[in-house]
């Protein structure tokens, strides 16, 4: 299944997406999906809903006329990995991790596509890092060795992993750099359908140039280390938000750039920038 979230005209609505002629579509309206709780209210897992729960929709409508939102809105946490991909690690001239390098960014830099990247006064370097995003389905606490990721996940989306690289240098750690408003872009879709073990394309433009080019068969850690790495020491709850590293060629945004980030399998996010 591919669905979206999308701007109706009595609210925000779910839609399923099927491609045809390869061209995305939201063909019919879906129920919205249901968070299971246990008897004391944690959040246990996501249950989507069955195809045709929702209002039809007499004509397919192309997905780029839509007004997409975030494709899911109760994210607790965004978790995020750095320097996942070797030739990244190396453009910047950082030490190679051992395990995974683990950061965070607030539910407040969330921004849906055809929304405005804002960059901040503050920052003089904004850059693009265009990510395979994980969206979590089921809690996830002290993952097993030996337990599938897929056990976990939801489905797949991508992520715009905004940073300001010269806070993020002379801060030294990353809160700041990363959680801007607006710096965590995220849909158009969730595929519930992708295969990222096999290897799924992920590709950055920038006003139709192409700056990243890389493959998730090249993390360094895999989304099944990622998960039981976070998982033991932070509960990974239904709905989060799990950004997995970007390719190499990261570079700087300006004000009237278009950055899209490609998926192969999922489509693209697409954004404008400002400055503040």
């Amino acid at each position: 299944m591919k669905f979206c979230r999308f701007l109706g005209m009595d609210g925000s609505r779910f839609g399923l997406v099927e491609t045809r002629d390869g061209k995305d579509f939201i063909v019919s309206e879906l129920g919205s999906p249901q968070m299971q709780v246990s008897g004391a209210g944690v959040p246990e897992q996501i249950v989507l809903p069955e195809i045709g729960s929702g209002k039809a929709i007499e004509e397919p409508f192309p997905l780029e006329r839509a007004k997409l939102l975030i494709p899911f809105p109760i994210v607790s946490k965004i978790m995020c990995v750095g320097r996942n991909y070797a030739a990244h690690v190396r453009e910047l001239d950082h030490e190679m991790p051992a395990e995974p390098l683990i950061f965070s960014k607030p539910p407040s830099a969330l921004l849906a596509p055809g929304g405005q990247i804002i960059r901040p006064r503050l920052s003089q370097r904004v850059d693009y890092e265009g990510e395979l995003g994980v969206l979590i389905g089921r809690r996830c606490h002290k993952m097993k060795d030996g337990e599938s990721a897929k056990d976990y996940i939801l489905g797949y989306t991508i992520v715009n992993d905004v940073t300001a690289r010269d806070l993020q240098n002379r801060d030294g750690q990353w809160t700041r750099s990363k959680g801007f408003d607006t710096f965590c872009p995220f849909g158009p879709i969730i595929s519930t359908e992708l295969d990222p073990w096999s290897g799924v394309k992920v590709q950055t433009r920038v006003n139709g140039e192409l700056r990243q080019d890389g493959d998730t068969r090249d993390m360094m850690f895999s989304i099944d280390r990622i998960l039981h790495h976070i998982s033991q020491f932070c509960t990974l709850l239904p709905g989060d938000l799990v950004a997995t590293g970007t390719p190499e060629g990261v570079g700087p945004l300006q004000p009237g750039d278009v950055v899209e980030i490609s998926v192969e399998g999922i489509g693209t996010l697409r954004n404008s920038v400002v400055n503040e």
